[in-house]
C-alpha cells in the first residue's frame, strides 16, 4: 500500500501584522504579489492511471513558500537565531548571508543571533559565545567556502538544554540549516518550544550534498558537487588516457545514495563504471567488476571508474563504528578497489598505471556555483518569509520548481534514493557502458537490492540525531 503523508503545515498563530515588504494583491500591475496560504503546489503529479482522480488534499498539496501579507512576529520585537550543523556543503555561507540580509533589509529584525559550532552553541559550558549579526558583518561570506558560524556533529538530544537557551536569549524564531538528523532534532526542538508554550517558530534548510532527502527537486550544494566531480573525472580521465592501460579511479559523496556519481558520470562522459550503493556488484567471476574492467582494458586501453562512498559495502568488513552524528562509520570503499584491482592485473601480469582521487573535503568545502549561490538565496529568504508568518516544524524545499513548506516529520520519514530501475540509472548506464549487473549470483544480487532499498527507506527512528 502507497505510504499517505500529511503535509499541513503548523503555525504559532494568525497573523495580524501587516508586513513592512510593500507587495501587490492584484494581478498586472507589475507589482510582485504576496503568497497566500492558500496556494499549493500539487506533489503527485505523475498520473499513471487515468481512471484515479488527482488527490487534491493535505496529502498530496504542498503549501507555498513566499511572503505574506500579514505576518505573525512584529519585527521590532523579533529576535532570531541560526545555526549550521553537521559536514559541510557547498552553499552553507550563501543561507547564513541570505537568511540574515532577509531579515535585516526587507524585515527590518535587528536582533540575529548566529550559534557556533551547530548544536554545541546553545550549551554555556563549551564556552562558544554566539555571534551578533548583521547585513554588513555577513556581505562577503558567500565569497568563502566552509561555514562562517561553524558546524559539528552531536548535541541534537539535548534539546532541554537548547530550548533553555533560546529562552534565555529571548529567541523567538530559529533557522536550523543541516541534514536529515538535524532536522529531526529541529522537530524536537520545535516540540519542546511547543510544550513550554514558548512562541518560537522553528524553520529548516535542509541540506545534505548527498541529495538524499524526501520530496525535494535537489539540495542546495549537490549541483555544485556534481560541477566538482566532474572536474576530477577529467583529470583522472586524462591521466587513464595518456598512460598504458591507464586506470582512473575516484570515490566521491554518497553514503546510502549515489546521486552525485551518478550525475558526475552523466555530465562527464568519461566515466566507464559507476559504482553506487543502491545497486550490488561482485568483484570475482566472470561478470564480475574485475573481468568488467580487464575486457575494457583490452578494447579501449584505459578505463575510468567513478564509485560512490556507500558502495560496495557488503564487500568490506564493518568497522561497527559510528560517528557524533549516529551514522555508521563506512570502510573505505575507494582504497579497497585500488588494491583489488593492483592485486588482480599483477597476478595475471598485465602492466597497469592506477591512479586514485579521492577529492571529498576539497567538494564540500568549495564556494558555490552560480546556479546553487541563486538556489541557496531564495531558500534563506524563503525561510525568513514562513518564520516571520509563524510557520513551524518545517523546513523550505524546491518542489517541481516551486518552493514550499515541508513539514520537517514528512522530509526526514526517510532518505531519497536512486531507483535501479528509474530512467536517470537506465541513462548512466547508457552514459558509461558497463554492463547492468555485475553479479554472477543474480538471485544474491536482487536480495542486496531489496536491502539497500529497505536501509534507504529507513524510519527516523532508527536513524539518530545530528
Amino acid at each position: 500500500m502507497e505510504e499517505k503523508f500529511d503535509f499541513t503545515i503548523d503555525t504559532l498563530g494568525p497573523c495580524t501584522i501587516q508586513s513592512p515588504i510593500k507587495l501587490s494583491t492584484a494581478h498586472g500591475d507589475y507589482t510582485a504579489n504576496y503568497v497566500r496560504d492558500t496556494s499549493f503546489v500539487i506533489n503527485d503529479v505523475n498520473v499513471f492511471d487515468t481512471s484515479k482522480p488527482i488527490v487534491l488534499d493535505s496529502s498530496n498539496l504542498m503549501e507555498k513558500a513566499g511572503p505574506r501579507e500579514k505576518i505573525y512576529f512584529d519585527p521590532k520585537h523579533a529576535k532570531a537565531g541560526i545555526c549550521t550543523c553537521g559536514g559541510l556543503c557547498p552553499g552553507l555561507n550563501d543561507v547564513i548571508r541570505a537568511i540574515v540580509r532577509c531579515l535585516n533589509t526587507r524585515y527590518g529584525v535587528k536582533n540575529i543571533k548566529g550559534y557556533r559550532f551547530g548544536y554545541h552553541g546553545f550549551f554555556a559550558e563549551e564556552g562558544y559565545e554566539p555571534i551578533e549579526l548583521d547585513r554588513y558583518l555577513i556581505d562577503e561570506i558567500h565569497k568563502i567556502g566552509g561555514t562562517y558560524l561553524g558546524t559539528s556533529r552531536g548535541g541534537g538530544q539535548r534539546v532541554s538544554e537548547i530550548v533553555d537557551c533560546l529562552e534565555r536569549d529571548g529567541i523567538n524564531m530559529l533557522f536550523i540549516i543541516g541534514g536529515d538528523g538535524t532536522q529531526r532534532g529541529a522537530y524536537d526542538i520545535a516540540c519542546e518550544v511547543e510544550k513550554r508554550s514558548m512562541k518560537c517558530a522553528v524553520v529548516g534548510i535542509p541540506k545534505t550534498v548527498d541529495n538524499d532527502l524526501m520530496f525535494i527537486d535537489r539540495s542546495f550544494g549537490f549541483e555544485t558537487a556534481v560541477q566538482r566531480a566532474k572536474e576530477t573525472v577529467a583529470a583522472v580521465h586524462m591521466e587513464a588516457f595518456s598512460q598504458i592501460n591507464g586506470i582512473g579511479l575516484v570515490k566521491l559523496m554518497g553514503r546510502e545514495a549515489g546521486f552525485i556519481a551518478a550525475y558526475a558520470a552523466l555530465s562527464s562522459h568519461e566515466t566507464n563504471f559507476c559504482l553506487i550503493p543502491e545497486v550490488p556488484f561482485e568483484m570475482e567471476g566472470e561478470n564480475g567488476f574485475l573481468a568488467s574492467l580487464e575486457r575494457r582494458l583490452a578494447k579501449r586501453g584505459h578505463a575510468v571508474i567513478v564509485v560512490s562512498e556507500g558502495a560496495g559495502q557488503d564487500l568490506l568488513a564493518s568497522t561497527g563504528a559510528t560517528d557524533a552524528s549516529g551514522n555508521k562509520k563506512l570502510a573505505d570503499i575507494g582504497l579497497f578497489l585500488k588494491t583489488e584491482i593492483e592485486k588482480y592485473f599483477k597476478a595475471k601480469n598485465i602492466e597497469i598505471n592506477l591512479k586514485y582521487i579521492d577529492p571529498s573535503y576539497q567538494v564540500r568545502a568549495s564556494v558555490t556555483t552560480a546556479a546553487d549561490s541563486v538556489y541557496c538565496e531564495r531558500l534563506g529568504n524563503n525561510a525568513v518569509h514562513a518564520a516571520m508568518a509563524g510557520k513551524t516544524k518545517c523546513v523550505i524545499g524546491l518542489v517541481h520548481d516551486k518552493f514550499v513548506h515541508l513539514p520537517i516529520k514528512a522530509v526526514t520519514a526517510h532518505r531519497n534514493a536512486v531507483d535501479p530501475e528509474g530512467a536517470l540509472w537506465r541513462d548512466c548506464l547508457d552514459a558509461t557502458g558497463q554492463p547492468i549487473l555485475m553479479v554472477n549470483d543474480m538471485k544474491k544480487a536482487q536480495e542486496k537490492m531489496a536491502a539497500a532499498v529497505a536501509g534507504a527507506k529507513s524510519k527516523p527512528s532508527e536513524q539518530k540525531k545530528k
